[in-house]
């Protein structure tokens, strides 16, 4: 067997490259996403985070308390946001974004556009093959992902939303999906966030472990063995 047959020990390969290019782009961002917050007069921090949703979808009090299950969210943030005039709430109870949260978000979406261009110009061939393997495992998400995946996805793509924001929000949403399989390994082990962020290495943590790759394996079923080993090669290279 290929080791890209493997599913649960390919999704466990792949799931830190998805994470270091993700963060790659947030932090290659920061100093124009500074002068961008400082221009708007923003707190923006949530804006930033839930850029590829807040525009798609309502945010509901469970699927964000699903997003920020590590680092129970705040409720002074969506106070907050509300004075500033970037969310509000509907009649049964979940945020939307407004349309002063859309105009930073349509800033925010540019900005990226330009990190992912200048980043990644010596791979621009291989991002549209990227793209549409991300896309693909958004959709093929939608019947294993938990609360948070279904938050989260499918990111918010307006028409000429380039291949590299396309590639950035696409991974950004299914790393929630390996987020909800973690939950449902360490819930299903009986613990509780506070217990698996604390548990030490060992046997118990290996089966979570072990039982969080089986769960996040299933939407790299929809791709080939070859689709397998360009999309890790591929992001293995934009983390480097």
């Amino acid at each position: 067997m290929s080791r890209f047959d493997d599913l649960p020990g390919y999704a466990a390969s792949i799931a830190p490259l998805i994470d270091a290019v993700h963060l790659g782009v947030l932090i290659a961002g920061r100093p124009l996403g500074r002068e961008l917050v400082e221009r708007s007069g923003l707190q923006a921090d949530l804006l930033v985070d839930l850029r590829y949703v807040l525009p798609a979808r309502p945010l509901t009090r469970r699927g964000l308390a699903a997003l920020y299950r590590y680092n129970p969210f705040d409720d002074n943030e969506i106070g907050v946001q509300l004075a500033q005039g970037t969310l509000v709430t509907d009649h049964d109870g979940a945020l939307r974004a407004t349309p002063r949260a859309l105009a930073f978000i349509t800033e925010l979406y540019g900005l990226h556009t330009t990190v992912t261009g200048e980043m990644w110009a010596g791979h621009a061939e291989r991002l549209p093959e990227l793209a549409g393997l991300a896309g693909r495992l958004v959709e093929a998400s939608a019947d294993s992902g938990g609360e948070a995946f279904a938050q989260a996805a499918p990111p918010y793509e307006p028409e000429g939303t380039s291949e590299g924001v396309l590639l950035f929000n696409r991974l950004a949403a299914l790393r929630y999906h390996r987020a909800d399989a973690h939950a449902a390994a360490w819930e299903e082990a009986g613990l509780t966030a506070t217990q698996i962020v604390g548990l030490s290495s060992g046997p118990s943590r290996e089966r979570i472990e072990e039982d969080t790759n089986r769960r996040a394996a299933v939407p790299y079923e929809v791709l080939t063995t070859g689709e397998r080993q360009s999309l890790l090669l591929g992001l293995s290279a934009l983390g480097h």
